[in-house]
């Protein structure tokens, strides 16, 4: 077991390494451990970020350890963290591979698992044609034909979010709507047709969407697919450390409740990025990793004092 670090970030994507880069700057010694499992790795560019619109996911990755690689007091390493011990004066760390370090404080970025509807064929197209935010893929299927699906008020929420990109917008509900009468005149006042059609699939090229595909056999051409997924914990270990948990939302069923420093309710745990938002980016991401590696920094100042 090496000397303690100040700091043991369990994650490389964007909310750990921002906070990594913190950190390193100021001067403490942290490891991030990164298992390389980012949601977003199958996108097709970063939309949004401000400095790297359109740049792929690893590529943003690449940079950010390249910029540590400047930090002595920062290393990265690849791998999993299997659990999480809290006990006086830190936290033992046990990785996967038997190692085992100490640290100061935790801060939680492992990012969260994408649930999006099990309908056949979507995986060959996510993060490109099929995606579940139109903050990030919008402009690249904008004009184009596009569909939702999702049921419900959720459902309305997103066409109406979509219609934004595209005049040619389609709700497919995958069966009984849920949809009110005032949600149905919503939808019509705006152009939305809705379709309760079962859906089965969808089929495309390239990597590229050109139609769904329904139960009944037939089929709707379009470009673009907006899919309702909600975001669950990848890793158990928020909850063997006992933090408490959000209310659930639309978006996030499992999201780390934390405070206005990214503190957790479990003293010494801290949480950044998706794990603990309902709004997934990776601009919010970067943010939270830097604000809460500067809450850690005033905690261990505090600590020291």
């Amino acid at each position: 077991m090496s000397e303690r670090w100040d700091g043991v970030i369990i994650g490389g994507g964007a909310a750990g390494l921002s906070a990594a880069l913190v950190l390193g700057r100021a001067r403490k010694r942290t490891l991030v451990v990164d298992g390389g499992a980012q949601s977003n790795r199958a996108a097709h560019g970063i939309g949004g970020l401000l400095g790297f619109d359109g740049v792929p996911p690893a590529e943003l990755y690449a940079r950010g350890r390249d910029e540590l690689a400047r930090y002595p007091s920062v290393e990265v390493r690849d791998g999993e963290v299997a659990e999480v011990t809290a006990h006086e004066g830190g936290f033992t760390i046990g990785l996967s591979d038997g190692a085992s370090e100490r640290t100061r404080r935790v801060l939680l970025a492992t990012g969260m698992h994408y649930r999006a509807s099990e309908i056949p064929g979507l995986d060959a197209f996510w993060g490109r044609s099929v995606f579940h935010c139109p903050f990030c893929h919008g402009w690249e299927v904008r004009d184009q034909p596009l569909a939702v699906l999702a049921a419900g008020e959720r459902g309305v929420h997103m066409a109406s979010l979509l219609h934004g990109w595209s005049d040619d917008v389609v709700l497919l509900t995958d069966g009984p709507s849920g949809l009110t009468d005032e949600d149905r005149n919503h939808l019509a006042h705006a152009g939305i047709p809705v379709d309760e059609r079962v859906v089965a699939g969808v089929s495309g090229s390239d990597g590229h969407l050109e139609a769904v595909v329904f139960a009944d056999g037939t089929s709707l051409a379009r470009r673009g697919l907006l899919v309702a997924g909600t975001l669950h914990q990848r890793t158990g270990l928020a909850r063997a450390l006992g933090v408490a948990f959000a209310a659930p939302g639309p978006v996030s069923a499992e999201a780390i409740a934390v405070d206005a420093f990214w503190r957790t309710s479990v003293p010494g745990v801290y949480a950044a990025g998706d794990v603990c938002a309902q709004m997934p980016q990776v601009a919010a991401a970067i943010a939270a990793g830097s604000g809460a590696a500067v809450s850690i920094v005033g905690s261990l100042m505090e600590e020291d004092r």
